[in-house]
């Protein structure tokens, strides 16, 4: 078995964190490995938005904490949250945004690090707040929120997969 499929089988979501930020080195990989992600007809349309400001974290998990009707913070603690947003006008977003989150993901843990994708990016950017948020980063453009990659030093990992349910591949050759 290679590294890389080693990696993608042994990948869980982390949903407790320590405050250790992590390095930039490790943060620009990650980013890199979403950068190179597929996209449809080479698009590259999805955008990131890098948050590891205390302040921009917590206003964020507040609106996406209302839009799930809960008070518990969604990004669990996590010190880096990764927006990722595409074109509306492309018809492919929800694809092209979800490659580039998957391809963090497992970055992330070839990295050592924790990870989990958040959804109601969509939600949250579609509000009047939402917006705000955005221009105040200074993105400007019709975008789409596809998910959050949250990111930090797992303190909570599982160490087993759970089972993996039968019947779910069918050969037709």
């Amino acid at each position: 078995m290679t590294d890389v499929i080693k990696n993608l089988i042994e990948r869980r979501s982390s949903r407790l964190f320590s405050n250790k930020q992590i390095s930039d080195s490790d943060l620009n990989a990650i980013l890199e490995a979403a950068l190179y992600a597929p996209s449809a007809m080479d698009r590259q349309s999805p955008i990131f938005i890098v948050l590891q400001n205390k302040d921009d974290i917590a206003k964020l998990s507040a609106l996406n904490a209302r839009i799930m009707h809960s008070d518990k913070d969604p990004f669990y603690g996590a010190p880096t949250v990764i927006i990722v947003l595409c074109a509306r006008e492309n018809r492919n977003a929800i694809q092209d945004g979800s490659l580039a989150l998957g391809n963090m993901m497992n970055a992330a843990h070839s990295l050592g690090l924790g990870s989990c994708w958040i959804n109601r990016a969509y939600e949250e950017f579609e509000t009047a707040e939402g917006k705000a948020m955005l221009a105040s980063w200074g993105i400007s453009g019709d975008y789409i929120g596809i998910g959050h990659c949250i990111l930090g030093y797992a303190e909570d990992l599982p160490k087993k997969a759970s089972d993996r349910k039968p019947g779910r591949v069918y050969f037709v050759r």
